[in-house]
């Protein structure tokens, strides 16, 4: 049970849950229900295997969301480390004792579930790095000597992943990383500099990559040079996607789907599923709901007074947008095939349970916007 002091003074738990942003709330119901209906689709009209276990997930995920939410934003303050570093020791976990999937180690085998810690790192390392600059003034945060500790928190964990491998999560890490480091104030230049370092050193690391890695990375520039081999995943998908035109087969009559050309249709390419059966007007659709869910999340990152909850708004909203718009792009082709699943829609637990719990900070922030901490007083608390 929380402490009575992390309350904000003055209010309720009833009035706590008044001020959750039950708009948010309703729009990710009504994207989760996208994917219940999708899943449902990919099993051939059965809620079994996927969509049953999907709406168990969400609801689970929802009840984690409102409680994280009603928990005073200082608590996520003052403990923000010590998650971090619990995701940290999970993810040494992984490399040392990690369940082996599909030629990667990238789980951990808890008995009644598979847990993915790299996802959880995700939100983790947001909090660390809001904690970290919420204690940093603005020339702090331009002084190269400061930013020592918030590279270590990232590379740490990036270097983790990337042995696991799982290169789609590393460069989620780094890319939200990025932000955060933006919004707290960092030099334009020195992101230059660290991105023509990263260009630079593009060779080197092509050496290092996985046969696989390399497989992707060749189909994307050119799939047709083995469209039954490792370019076969984006030509199915790219095919499904033009076949759905602008209004889609129909519900559970996309033939790419339903005759098992599609693969991976119920993970990484159920968006190509979506717009299978609904054409270019379901697929529009859907990213309206994904930006609305976005200019909510920049809307209370905004409205935060304090540096931490502005930077936990932006570290959660950056990481959604980086769901959507590496999914989305990898199956049209846009970008190599890398496995990042499409938020609330995909199939899978630990995703599931990593969104829900970013959610719940962002309504934490949003629940809590006007209580005021110094940037030196977490020692207060």
């Amino acid at each position: 049970m929380i402490s009575s002091r992390y309350h904000s003074p003055g209010m309720t738990i009833l009035q706590k849950l008044w001020q959750i942003n039950w708009s948010l709330v309703l729009l990710l119901c009504v994207v989760a229900g996208v994917g219940f209906a999708m899943l449902y689709s990919a099993a051939g009209g059965s809620i079994d295997p996927w969509a049953s276990k999907h709406l168990i997930r969400f609801s689970f995920g929802l009840v984690v969301m409102i409680f994280i939410a009603l928990v005073d934003i200082r608590f996520w303050l003052k403990y923000a480390y010590v998650f971090y570093f619990i995701a940290l020791i999970l993810l040494v976990l992984v490399e040392l004792s990690g369940l082996i999937g599909m030629g990667a180690k990238r789980w951990l085998d808890l008995g009644y579930f598979n847990l993915q810690p790299s996802e959880l790192m995700k939100i983790a390392l947001v909090l660390a790095l809001a904690r970290y600059f919420h204690g940093a003034s603005i020339e702090d945060a331009r002084r190269s000597s400061q930013m020592i500790a918030p590279l270590l928190m990232v590379t740490l964990p990036t270097a983790l992943i990337l042995r696991q491998p799982d290169l789609g999560t590393a460069l989620m890490l780094l890319m939200a990383s990025g932000a955060i480091f933006f919004a707290a104030g960092v030099q334009v230049w020195k992101f230059g500099v660290i991105i023509a370092s990263g260009l630079a050193a593009s060779p080197i690391a092509w050496q290092f990559m996985r046969d696989y890695q390399k497989d992707r990375v060749l189909m994307f520039l050119n799939p047709e040079a083995d469209p039954l081999g490792a370019g076969y995943h984006i030509i199915q998908s790219k095919i499904a996607l033009g076949s759905g035109a602008l209004m889609g087969k129909g519900f559970m009559s996309g033939t790419q789907g339903r005759l098992n050309f599609l693969p991976e249709m119920q993970t990484d390419f159920i968006f190509t599923l979506l717009a299978e059966e609904f054409g270019m007007v379901g697929g529009v659709g859907l990213l309206t709901l994904y930006c609305l869910i976005l200019i909510f999340g920049i809307a209370i990152a905004m409205r935060a007074k304090t540096q931490f909850g502005r930077l936990v708004g932006i570290g959660v909203t950056t990481t959604f947008f980086l769901y959507v718009f590496i999914n989305i792009a990898m199956v049209m082709g846009l970008i190599p095939v890398v496995g990042v699943p499409l938020p609330l829609i995909s199939y899978g637990g630990t995703a599931m349970l990593t969104l829900m719990i970013g959610f719940g900070l962002l309504m934490s922030c949003w629940v809590h916007r006007d209580i005021l901490v110094g940037r030196r007083g977490v020692e207060d608390l």
